[in-house]
């Protein structure tokens, strides 16, 4: 029997509270510069020509078909930017990963109250899935290597799977959009729209979604929760995936496994099964609670986590950097900083908000508001409002110190002797379909740090916005209560500085 809805929550029709993002402007922005992003990241950074391509380091030498060359156009145009087979095959994947949501087993764990009663009932079995998936990967690799057809499908058609999660991405954003328009007044079925997707604007709102749950029963999976399953599943994993490829790559081209992109793995690889075993936690995320399912969501989960936060790792594939024991012990600390206070605060804002009594969260002060819900002021959470995103932000320069002053060029020759590396010049050589291939830093030195490092400028600016939007629905929510919580907690995100 579905659970009744709270006596104190009434059905309303949400409000719309303003524009996000810059309004429709900032919506087409995104919406159609983000993907170009992602294109000019694979094409401007590869194993053709360098990182960054040697035509962006020397605009003298910059013509169409220099350009052309150096990044790797697909020699039928536009079209070589997609395959049907490469198609069919990602649309493969997020069928097995349904597949698997639907047969294994999993927690049956019930969302919070929505706006107009009732709650939604959620089924959490990332972990399992993924881990099923990553025992046939390791069984694979076991078997054959770095040559699993797995890991060179993935790297040969890097750009025709990325332009294939981009249209899963529109159509996604585009199905959820119109049918949206179904949901009814009354919570009959536990649909509702969100207030900020409800603009009257179609491209906002497509862009940010006007559907909070959109859900969706498919033959023999069931009922598929189209958020839940995005926000975890084919994208986090996918990250993941994308990381073990150039891993393998590496190996195949090189024979070596470097410390630099081993780090960088078993670093995103932690971040990521946190988030599975402590699936249930995103249940009280902005991203769930608040934000409809439109093409921002679509897009991030589904393109930008995958695509862009495995650059580091797929520069690596290329340039085995070395870090060697200082080094590698220097990123260590970097990372084990930002992820104790990352995981301590969120373990312990959730443990006050299941269970108050925990003695682990008994002893912390609160205040109290008038709505009835609870804000801790002391604690981690006494030392910045939003102090998890502080320790999210420490691991992300983790993920980007490993490349080094990162930069390099790729050339091509039939008469380099030997294979290795020249530590004079730390260049690394490697034989090719047409001879000898080298790849050493020389004039790109640090120019691919806007490619390796662009993560913890992008994640910095993301984080802020996201505390300004959270700051604003918390203005609305809890008024005058929360201009007092704001007096005992100072601090935004970095105690003493923001």
């Amino acid at each position: 029997m579905a659970p009744k809805a709270s006596k104190s929550v009434a059905f309303h029709k949400p409000e719309f509270h303003g524009y996000e993002f810059l309004g429709p402007p900032g919506a087409a922005f995104i919406s159609f510069g983000l993907p170009l992003v992602c294109y000019l990241s694979t094409f401007l950074c590869n194993d053709i020509a360098g990182c960054p391509v040697p035509s962006a380091l020397a605009p003298s030498t910059l013509t169409i078909e220099n350009l052309k060359q150096e990044v790797g156009w697909p020699a039928n145009g536009i079209r070589g930017l997609a395959s049907w087979d490469v198609s069919a095959k990602v649309l493969g994947y997020y069928l097995f990963s349904a597949i698997l949501h639907k047969v294994l087993p999993g927690e049956q764990v019930e969302g919070v109250e929505l706006a107009s009663g009732g709650r939604l009932n959620y089924k959490f079995n990332t972990w399992s899935s993924t881990m099923t998936t990553f025992a046939i990967l390791a069984a694979g690799t076991a078997l054959q290597g770095a040559d699993f057809p797995v890991w060179t499908f993935i790297y040969d058609n890097y750009l025709q799977i990325l332009t294939t999660n981009i249209l899963i991405a529109y159509s996604l954003a585009t199905f959820v959009y119109i049918r949206s328009f179904s949901v009814k007044p009354g919570n009959a079925q536990k649909r509702e729209l969100a207030a900020g997707g409800i603009s009257g604007n179609m491209l906002y709102d497509w862009f940010i979604g006007r559907e909070l749950n959109p859900r969706i029963s498919l033959p023999l999976l069931g009922e598929i929760d189209i958020k839940e399953f995005c926000e975890l599943r084919p994208g986090m994993m996918g990250w993941m995936i994308m990381n073990f490829t150039f891993v393998a790559h590496q190996y195949k081209t090189y024979g070596v496994v470097t410390d630099s992109i081993l780090l960088i793995t078993a670093f995103q690889s932690l971040y990521v099964l946190d988030s599975f075993w402590m699936e249930s936690a995103i249940l009280t995320t902005m991203d769930i609670t608040t934000d409809g399912f439109g093409f921002m969501l679509a897009f991030g989960d589904l393109v930008w986590v995958p695509f862009i936060y495995s650059i580091q790792a797929r520069y690596l594939s290329v340039y085995p950097l070395s870090l060697g024991l200082y080094g590698t012990a220097g990123v260590f600390a970097v990372l084990g900083t930002g992820y104790y206070i990352f995981r301590s605060a969120n373990n312990e804002k959730n443990r006050f908000r299941t269970d108050p009594s925990d003695p682990r969260v008994a002893h912390l002060k609160y205040i109290e508001t008038k709505s009835g819900s609870r804000l801790i002021i002391s604690g981690w959470w006494g030392t910045a409002r939003h102090i998890n995103y502080f320790g999210d932000w420490i691991q992300s320069w983790a993920y980007c110190l490993p490349t080094g002053l990162a930069g390099y060029l790729v050339q091509h020759s039939s008469d380099v002797p030997g294979t290795g590396q020249s530590a004079a010049d730390k260049s690394f050589v490697y034989t090719g379909p047409t001879g000898f291939t080298e790849v050493l830093q020389g004039s790109a030195r640090g120019w691919g740090m806007i490619f390796t490092y662009f993560y913890i400028v992008y994640f910095a600016v993301l984080l802020v916005h996201r505390e300004l939007r959270d700051e604003e629905k918390c203005v609305r929510k809890y008024g005058d209560d929360w201009k007092r919580y704001c007096k005992e907690v100072r601090y935004r995100i970095i105690p003493g500085i923001y």
